[in-house]
């Protein structure tokens, strides 16, 4: 007889990330469960998006993670919490779970709200992305000190975010002319599609080689520098753009005046670019490799991803 599937809570459930969370916990068979907030009854594209997933077979518990009683009531409903909380924004939230964790005893793995490159390589960047990774890492800290039972995922770089536009940061569509080398273009990115990132992070809450550790999404395929990135696109659309290298001075002056998300696109991209942060990538002790422990997801290429932009 087959062991029941956990139960998951997903937060954040109908966000970028969340709702692909809660569609592949559903797709693993595990009955999920998305918190339905009093504060969004006004919102309809926040009752839509909850529909939604509804319709696909989420359940809803009514509870907010800003009030500590009923957050702790719907804990005490499920085996495993699974965070998409926004940790730009509102890092704060995640304390509130550790603490609800804490007194409801019951759950068995927590998978906090990281979904990036590894906070714990205090890799050099700036603000304000220095401070998101800064208080990633804190939060990682007090879920240890707690002794709570977690999986952080290190996912390195969403491709809807870097791939189509070839990593220019102040687009997210396929340049047509021209594109913006930042260095000499060959430090290595590892770029992962959103829906392999959710279904990496739903694999790993019923495997016990994971608990306690980071699991570091690198599939081979997917290692790629700025050059090969644009090469591949030109052979895809047979036509080739002209390119122009871009100083450090120059890359940083497009902070100035610069909104928060395009600030942010800059201080990722930066150690990425003319750090090399992610060129000689090495996990330690501590760490797990996605497409080693499960080689039966069929992730999707960068070349595949590139092909939805034609």
């Amino acid at each position: 007889m087959a062991s029941e599937k956990c139960k998951v809570l997903v937060l954040g459930g109908n966000g970028y990330l969340g709702k692909r969370l809660v569609k592949a916990s559903l797709r693993e068979g595990h009955p999920t469960y998305v918190l339905q907030r009093n504060e969004n009854v006004m919102d309809i594209n926040k009752i839509q998006a909850l529909l939604r997933l509804k319709k696909r077979g989420a359940q809803f518990i009514e509870a907010s993670v800003s009030n500590h009683e009923s957050l702790v009531r719907a804990l005490k409903q499920v085996d495993v919490v699974v965070s998409a909380l926004p940790q730009y924004s509102e890092p704060s939230l995640e304390y509130k779970v550790i603490d609800a964790i804490k007194e409801a005893g019951n759950i068995k793995r927590y998978v906090p709200s990281e979904y990036s490159i590894d906070p714990s390589r205090r890799f050099h960047t700036l603000e304000p992305a220095m401070g998101v990774a800064e208080k990633s890492f804190a939060v990682r800290k007090a879920i240890q000190d707690a002794e709570i039972p977690y999986t952080s995922i290190a996912a390195n770089l969403f491709a809807g975010y870097y791939a189509p536009n070839l990593f220019q940061v102040d687009t997210l569509m396929p340049p047509k002319d021209k594109v913006s080398i930042y260095g000499d273009g060959n430090a290595k990115v590892i770029i992962l599609d959103e829906d392999d990132i959710a279904t990496y992070t739903i694999k790993t809450i019923d495997d016990p080689r994971t608990i306690n550790k980071t699991l570091h999404l690198v599939p081979p395929e997917n290692i790629v520098s700025q050059n090969e990135l644009i090469e591949i696109w030109e052979k895809l659309t047979g036509k080739k753009l002209e390119k122009s290298n871009v100083s450090r001075e120059d890359f940083l002056a497009k902070m100035e005046g610069a909104d928060f998300g395009t600030q942010l696109m800059v201080c990722f991209t930066y150690p990425i670019c003319y750090e090399g942060c992610l060129t000689n990538y090495e996990i330690g002790e501590g760490g797990e490799e996605a497409s080693k422990l499960y080689p039966d997801v069929k992730y999707i290429r960068v070349d595949e991803y590139l092909k939805r932009y034609l």
